[in-house]
């Protein structure tokens, strides 16, 4: 299943738009949680230049210390002159003066014992944003699962859309109760019952033409036990009434296409493959494309045998229809924990001479999966190579995996003792002697479970299930360049792979009722020698590729060398190159910059200005706290502000009246 697949729908029409197609970050707004819906993180804002960076200052915090917000995960909308966001485990939805920081007002969702058990309650990363009729619309999927119609300006819920939900303190209009169109029996307070599964939410809606899209999540892989879930169906409803439109089944039952990926009759009652990183969408045509994670549990998938399909996948869909028009799949039969972290980025390109609307994938495993966006089919090969099989009693792997051939990976696959820490030759072997108890092998390298024959604590697979890219870095990109920005980092996996009743003893409220036979006891580390990193430098990094070429441009490690690293006593003498932080860079780019935030090695956090073709830095300035997630950037009345997630505040940065 790595090739391309394509269905037989018409998919070249030009989507025609009811209402007015949200401007993205034209005139200095920011409509989506990536800037625009090709979710790039570039604006064309350009008062805040190579000259000038160095002189910006704080200009106001806005504290969600009230709203008890703690992850900073969400990126705030700037639209006709008032900031966006949620925040907090109660997904309030709160409206901020874009000038002074002042709360202009909040919604919050009635209590439920379905938001109280969500996994995912303070991870919400924005809002949605619609121009319906000529009335702002403000967007939400709550902890809860239910998606809220309010009007931008007053925060009121919107009259006439959805259905009553018949629990204290919703209001009569403005809801969808999304459990109602997954098709299964569920309690509007309760939610699902445990035997059954277990689904939230963690990102946003999008809005396409008049359809709102929603995706989905599920508790995290590596705290699942048993075999049964329900899974990640994406949903389609109307924009002006909330009147449910469509479902694609992220798993195909019999008839439909990829069903013969699921053996075991597997389809029946496992779940997941949710898409809980962000959606994008092409306006125009009226594409909208979703990343998909893994099926149900983690680690092990004895128990659902086949490549799985939709899982850890990139789909396109027709939003009138919500009919697939393609898909690929870029990890089959996935036991990594390789779910795809963040949304794909949509570029015009320029390919060997012809006009490609592309798509570009970043992934935890450090490949970009990069397709044409109308048809699917890949911008340059991708070839399937054989990959190791799973010594775990029951497992079937995918004999093989699809591996880009361009553009090339941006950071470590795999582990050797060639990419360990090699600054003195004790250094080296004492990491060496920490790696002696663990199993380590190419990318794709497999568990192991505990009482394995091999005399090893556990195996280590890299990168890791944090990445590569993860949700806390997305990818950026120059749409007028076609360059794309990727941070990344260096890392690895071990996971104790045990008895799955071990692991469902220590749940307090395990979904499904099957034990599975094995699954994630704990997490095992592996100290590098003397606290140092393990590996080589740089410990992380911002990758540029040419998206034209799929060449490499630069890379740049990421903020400057810890001090642990230069005052290490074998160290401290030695003349080290920037090794980054370990950390990833939270990115935004602008019409002049790559605009990053980091730290310096003391620690202090910081915003770092790179000139976009060279990588070279142009610009370095202190700021108040440490960024958690990603970046933004808008223009209010004449004058551009930096927005930082500075986890429970947000954080504007300005360059001096």
């Amino acid at each position: 299943m790595g090739k391309w697949v394509m269905a037989l729908v018409s998919i070249f029409s030009i989507f025609v738009f009811a209402g007015d197609p949200p401007a993205g970050t034209k005139d200095g707004q920011w409509h989506y949680l990536g800037g625009d819906s090709a979710h790039t993180r570039y604006s064309p804002a350009d008062e805040i230049n190579a000259e000038n960076f160095e002189e910006l200052e704080e200009n106001w915090v806005w504290d969600g210390a009230s709203f008890n917000a703690q992850s900073g995960r969400s990126t705030p909308s700037y639209i006709d002159g008032i900031l966006y966001t949620v925040a907090g485990p109660r997904r309030y939805v709160v409206a901020i003066d874009p000038k002074s920081g002042e709360t202009l007002w909040t919604y919050r969702e009635a209590n439920t014992a379905r938001y109280e058990y969500s996994m995912r309650k303070d991870y919400g990363k924005g809002i949605a944003y619609a121009n319906i009729d000529g009335r702002g619309i403000i967007y939400i999927v709550s902890p809860g699962f239910f998606l809220t119609a309010l009007d931008a300006k007053t925060g009121v819920p919107l009259e006439g859309f959805g259905k009553p939900v018949p629990v204290e303190g919703f209001p009569e209009s403005g809801v969808v109760d999304l459990l109602a169109d997954l098709g299964h029996k569920w309690d509007p307070y309760k939610g699902l019952e445990s035997d059954k599964g277990y689904i939230t939410s963690s990102s946003p809606p999008i809005v396409v033409g008049d359809v709102v899209v929603v995706g989905n999540s599920h508790e995290q892989g590596y705290n699942q036990s048993r075999i049964e879930n329900v899974p990640g169906d994406i949903l389609g409803y109307d924009a002006r009434t909330g009147k449910f439109l469509w479902k694609f089944n992220v798993l195909p039952g019999p008839g439909e296409f990829g069903h013969e990926t699921w053996e075991n009759d597997a389809w029946k009652w496992t779940g997941d493959i949710s898409s809980w990183a962000p959606l994008s969408a092409d306006q125009e045509r009226g594409i909208v494309y979703i990343p998909t994670n893994g099926a149900t549990v983690d680690f092990y998938g004895g128990f659902r045998p086949g490549d799985n399909l939709f899982s850890t996948s990139l789909i396109a869909l027709d939003v009138k229809t919500g009919k697939r028009l393609w898909h690929y799949q870029m990890v089959h039969h996935d036991i990594w924990n390789y779910d795809t972290p963040t949304a794909p980025i949509l570029l015009d390109l320029t390919v060997d001479g012809k006009n490609i609307p592309a798509v570009a994938q970043t992934t935890k495993q450090n490949f970009v999966y990069a397709f044409n966006r109308v048809s699917g089919e890949p911008l340059w090969p991708i070839e399937e190579h054989k990959v190791s099989v799973s010594k775990i009693p029951g497992e079937k792997l995918s004999k093989t995996q699809p591996f880009p051939t361009r553009p090339a990976p941006y950071d470590m696959q795999g582990l050797s003792h060639d990419d360990l820490i090699d600054f003195t030759p004790e250094l080296r072997q004492a990491a060496i002697t920490a790696l002696s108890e663990f199993e380590i092998g190419p990318l794709f390298h497999p568990p192991i479970h505990r009482d394995n024959k091999l005399g090893k604590k556990a195996a280590l697979w890299c990168p890791g299930d944090m990445g590569g890219v993860n949700i806390d870095g997305p990818s950026a990109a120059d749409p007028e360049s076609g360059i794309l920005y990727i941070t990344s980092r260096k890392g690895c996996t071990s996971q104790i792979i045990a008895p799955g009743a071990e692991r469902d003893a220590l749940l307090k409220n395990p979904t499904g009722k099957t034990l599975a036979d094995y699954a994630v006891l704990r997490r095992v580390g592996v100290r590098g020698p003397d606290d140092l990193p393990i590996f080589k430098p740089p410990y992380s990094r911002i990758t540029a590729i040419d998206m034209n070429t799929g060449e490499h441009l630069w890379y740049i490690p990421v903020g400057e060398t810890p001090e642990i690293v230069l005052d290490h006593p074998q160290l401290k003498d030695m003349d080290i190159p920037n090794t980054g932080t370990g950390a990833i860079a939270k990115m935004t780019v602008t019409k002049n910059l790559l605009i990053y935030a980091s730290k310096s090695s003391d620690g202090t956090p910081h915003l770092f200005a790179v000139d976009k073709k060279t990588g070279e830095q142009r610009g370095k300035v202190e700021v108040p706290e440490v960024s958690n997630y990603g970046m933004m950037t808008y223009v209010h009345e004449g004058k551009q502000y930096i927005m930082l997630q500075t986890g429970s505040t947000l954080t504007t940065m300005t360059l001096p009246d």
